[in-house]
């Protein structure tokens, strides 16, 4: 089979293909797969060119080899308007020494998370793909587990012929990730709680693209329904970019020679972070290993241990919400390319995946995996313990993500020490002021969590992010709750109001 050059097809039909514009505007692939570019990993990056550009003129490049189809200017004005003057770092994303470690700090854009960086950008990419659509409108909808829809709320806020609405499991984000969202402005934002967790939140929003594509239901006929969740190859191909930027810092830094290898540890639930650094490492970046950490929801941790992902388990609320996951989107990438472009064979585990709960890979494709990559899992204590050490060891504060990455990041240094190993910090303390204060200090003695966020800068001597401080001035925008079977007729009804 002849596939057209730079077309991006479905991870379990190959025979469903797309530009990447059409892909980034239709989000899910109409079988319910990820779309891919088939000659990704066939053309790699030269380093040297990239040693001494800033963060705004290496992304145009990186970009170019993942998202074919836009042209070398189109890229440079939407890179250009996603990140300057937008983070409060120039770097965008800098790299901190922390003892002998380097932390990647992802958390210095408009809403203080690692999700920022992507989805400043998506929203560029996405007007741009809707000029090929000039009678089309946009409908976003966004499954939460707490930072992404904050992020994706401020991105397309207000973005011409586009519409979002974000979906977050009830009690199941932070208060400061629930106010950052319910007090969003905007006339084209909604913002809806659900009963259940972030799995169910994912799940329905699958679901009603499945459906769509089925058509199920009638949808208004100049609306395209998308997302703005990693499986969206527009937000995942952004976040490649950091890593060739953090390898360039080390170099930089004296830290390594240019063409040394180092390793990435990643905290992550969705699979979508860390999937950008394995795209990276399809470009020709030096990565030795890709450590996956996760909490104590560690489904990922068992999978690369096992070669079994196996989702019939218990369920875990934890110290970092944002990881609160059961089923790993992204990974179904990942296991594309590493069985090198089996279509037939992913579908097979996906299916699998949805009508029993479970697969396994074979003994294969579990032995490569393991080659490249460690997975190690953090309890809340170990969460807890591993943010007082590094505060009391070297003053600097962590989140509970970012802490659940320095556990197993140790626990991999324990076992591997020969390459350097970059932490990815991705999200700033202050959005989980309550769980920092109470690992450090070991009590909370206030309940506000605006008390608390003054409270752990007086403690720290940081400084709190200007959009968190502002956040209890704000007024609450959005109070809408629903179940999981209300979803589809809730997303009908709030397109007609959001896009009017």
């Amino acid at each position: 089979m002849i596939l057209m050059k730079n077309f991006f097809s479905s991870t379990r039909n190959k025979m469903l293909t797309s530009s990447v514009k059409g892909a980034i505007l239709q989000g899910l692939a109409p079988d319910g797969g990820l779309y891919v570019c088939e000659d990704l990993g066939n053309t790699t990056i030269d380093l040297q060119t990239l040693l001494e550009l800033t963060y705004e003129e290496m992304a145009p490049i990186i970009l170019s080899h993942l998202l074919p189809g836009f042209t070398k200017e189109e890229l440079t004005t939407a890179v250009h308007h996603a990140y300057h003057d937008t983070f409060s770092s120039k770097e965008v994303t800098p790299v901190v020494s922390v003892g002998d470690d380097s932390l990647l700090e992802l958390f210095h854009g408009p809403t203080s998370a690692f999700k920022d960086i992507a989805l400043q950008m998506l929203p560029q990419l996405m007007s741009l793909s809707l000029k090929e659509e000039p009678n089309k409108k946009v409908m976003i909808l966004t499954a939460t587990s707490g930072d992404t829809g904050k992020a994706a709320l401020c991105g397309f806020q207000d973005v011409d012929r586009t519409g979002i609405l974000v979906f977050y499991p009830k009690d199941g984000t932070s208060k400061v990730q629930e106010l950052q969202m319910v007090t969003q402005e905007g006339k084209n934002t909604g913002v809806c709680a659900l009963y259940g967790n972030f799995d169910d939140a994912q799940s329905q929003v699958k679901s009603f693209f499945n459906s769509l594509s089925k058509k199920d239901f009638t949808s208004p006929d100049d609306v395209i329904f998308s997302s703005a969740n990693s499986i969206n190859i527009g937000r995942l191909a952004p976040q490649v970019v950091y890593y060739f930027y953090s390898y360039m810092q080390l170099v930089k830094q004296g830290k390594i020679s240019l063409s040394d290898k180092v390793s990435f540890c990643v905290p992550t639930g969705n699979f979508g972070d860390i999937l950008a650094g394995y795209y990276a490492k399809l470009l020709g970046l030096p990565v030795h290993k890709l450590v996956v950490a996760s909490n104590a929801n560690h489904i990922l941790t068992d999978f690369f241990k096992t070669g079994v992902y196996d989702k019939r388990r218990p369920f875990h609320k934890t110290l970092s919400p944002s990881m609160d996951i059961l089923i790993s989107s992204n990974l179904e990438r990942l296991l594309y390319y590493m069985s090198d472009k089996d279509d037939v064979y992913t579908g097979k585990l996906m299916k699998s995946l949805n009508e029993e709960g479970f697969y396994e890979i074979t003994p294969e494709l579990h032995n490569k995996l393991k080659e490249l990559f460690y997975a190690g899992y953090s309890s809340d204590e170990d969460c807890q313990q591993a943010i007082k050490h590094v505060y009391d060891t070297y003053g600097y504060v962590m989140d509970p993500h970012t802490a659940v990455g320095y556990h197993v990041m140790k626990q991999y240094q324990q076992e591997e020490s020969e390459y350097p190993c970059i932490l990815l910090s991705t999200a700033s303390p202050y959005k989980f002021s309550a769980q920092v204060y109470e690992a450090i200090e070991g009590m909370i003695p206030s309940n506000d969590e605006f008390e608390l966020m003054e409270l752990l800068s007086k403690k720290t001597g940081t400084t709190i992010p200007t959009n968190l401080a502002v956040l209890h001035n704000k007024s609450i925008l959005h109070t809408d709750i629903v179940t999981k079977e209300q979803i589809k007729d809730y997303v009908l009804s709030k397109t007609e109001y959001l896009l009017r």
